[in-house]
């Protein structure tokens, strides 16, 4: 019972064929197009909306050097919530419970943020390493200290995601495994359950949409430090 508890984490494949990729690939089917006309349709005009809120909330802490991240920003927020969402939904498969995933997006962002301060202020940036005011015995242990902080960034963030949206789903299943077995010999018990199970999942909707806007935050910070 409790290995098939942990088989819906494991990547589908067909025909020995790893379908991750057609997981990864399909949100970007799903987003309407923008056409040509001067006037679009009410989905376009929601998606723009939201695009633009969503970037101009972000970037608002970032002088101009930051604003060519806007792209890359507002796509990866998409990605992510609808990967997510996308994987709360019966007998599909969510990408990001997968640790792998997580962290080849967190690693080569994180390497962009330090690359541009090292190239830009390296100065500042290494300054950040040794806080203002530091006692002189304090000095190398600060040091060593916020060197390791520093890498465990794209940790963070790829165990952040992984953890909460792999929590979520095993507290689905494990909930809605409860319901079945409840409900032949406790009918009253079951509904109960039955409830707590759709709560459950409107906490898991907002979780999605909260961890992919926590990863772009903290990406935006750190980009923040470095421009």
């Amino acid at each position: 019972m409790m290995t098939s508890f942990f088989d819906q984490f494991a990547s589908p494949s067909f025909l020995g064929i790893p379908l991750i990729a057609i997981a990864i690939a399909l949100p970007w089917v799903l987003f309407p197009t923008p056409s040509s006309r001067w006037l679009n349709n009410r989905l376009i005009t929601l998606q723009t909306w939201f695009i633009n809120r969503f970037t101009n909330q972000l970037l608002l802490p970032l002088n101009t050097g930051g604003h060519k991240w806007a792209l890359l920003f507002a796509s990866l927020m998409v990605f992510l919530i609808t990967i997510n969402m996308l994987g709360l939904l019966p007998y599909t498969f969510t990408p990001t419970t997968q640790l792998s995933l997580n962290m080849g997006l967190a690693v080569p962002l994180w390497l962009a943020t330090v690359i541009i301060g090292m190239r830009n202020q390296p100065t500042v940036a290494l300054g950040h390493l040794l806080p203002e005011g530091t006692p002189v015995p304090l000095i190398p242990v600060l040091i060593i200290i916020e060197t390791i902080s520093l890498f465990i960034r794209p940790l963070a963030l790829g165990v952040r995601l992984t953890a909460n949206l792999t929590a979520g789903h095993l507290l689905i299943q494990l909930i809605a495994t409860a319901v079945f077995v409840l409900l032949p010999m406790m009918p009253t018990v079951a509904i109960l359950t039955a409830a707590v199970l759709f709560l459950l999942t409107l906490l898991e909707v907002a979780v999605a949409m909260i961890q992919a806007y926590v990863f772009v935050l903290l990406l935006s910070l750190y980009l923040q430090e470095n421009v």
